[in-house]
């Protein structure tokens, strides 16, 4: 049987990726186990696939795999198909990887379901200074920041949340019912200049943590760490819960475990093979 935590880990993704696709312009739709919710964006966590059921059984996962790839193949732009491994079957585990190569996927990374009941104290760094996003270039250095990270152009990352109302925390959404602060989004700044950033997104019964990232010539000083338990902090103050979720790299995954969450579900991300 599928565990628990996969589930929430999964339904986390769907409730809040829908609202910040949908805030970019995409459109999200779920045909027969298979949930797209895709931007069409540069940026391409954007641009995300995943399957809905649960103990997926192996010929079922070959459907829907391929059904995705397709799906991905009519788009002008590169996505990414989330696999929540403890959904699966044990024969579809075991078969993954096999039968993603059927349409053409392959695995691009892995990373980890992650989620902890959590109370922090207002955090502090003796180097930074903690700002939340609110203005344009808030959003620009937000994604730019996030681009470097991951080895993308800057200008991806800047476009990625460019014009945003509900990433500036003033605008309505469709994540916890309420207009305005759903997202609490922060910067650190280090001596006047934004070198890392975190957010939370409010859901019905819990925060969700969502594109952490510090300058690549930044790593390993902290900063990371710390604006991440500022972006929590704020999110559960504001909302009152007390659960966070997340999806975790393997690199961040020491960071969230520090703070409080534990590792449940590998989650694998699954690109179109490159030719």
């Amino acid at each position: 049987m599928s565990s628990p935590a996969a589930l929430e880990s999964k339904d986390h993704l769907i409730t809040v990726w829908t609202a910040l696709v949908r805030d970019r312009g995409g459109q999200v739709g779920t045909d027969d186990g298979v949930c797209r919710m895709w931007a069409d964006s540069t940026f391409g966590f954007w641009n995300t696939v995943t399957l809905t059921g649960a103990d997926i059984q192996a010929d079922a996962l070959s459907d829907q795999l391929s059904r995705a790839a397709s799906f991905m193949r009519t788009r002008s732009q590169a996505g990414y198909v989330w696999i929540f491994e403890d959904l699966l079957s044990r024969q579809a585990k075991d078969e993954l990887f096999s039968r993603a190569a059927e349409p053409g996927l392959e695995l691009a990374f892995s990373g980890r379901g992650m989620a902890g009941d959590l109370t922090l104290p207002e955090p502090h760094h003796p180097e930074l200074e903690f700002r939340r996003v609110e203005t344009d270039e808030h959003l620009a250095d937000y994604g730019e920041i996030n681009a470097l990270a991951y080895g993308m152009p800057p200008e991806v990352g800047r476009d990625a949340l460019a014009g945003s109302a509900l990433w500036r925390g003033d605008g309505s959404n469709g994540v916890s019912g309420r207009r305005g602060g759903d997202v609490h989004a922060y910067l650190g700044y280090r001596d006047g200049r934004p070198v890392t950033c975190a957010a939370t997104v409010a859901g019905p019964d819990s925060i969700f943590l969502a594109l952490v990232a510090t300058l690549p010539a930044e790593m390993r000083k902290g900063y990371g760490e710390a604006v991440t338990r500022k972006a929590i902090h704020e999110g559960l103050k504001h909302t009152g819960h007390r659960r966070l979720v997340l999806h975790a790299t393997q690199a961040g995954q020491p960071v969230y475990e520090r703070i409080g969450c534990q590792a449940n579900t590998p989650i694998h991300f699954l690109q179109l093979a490159k030719s």
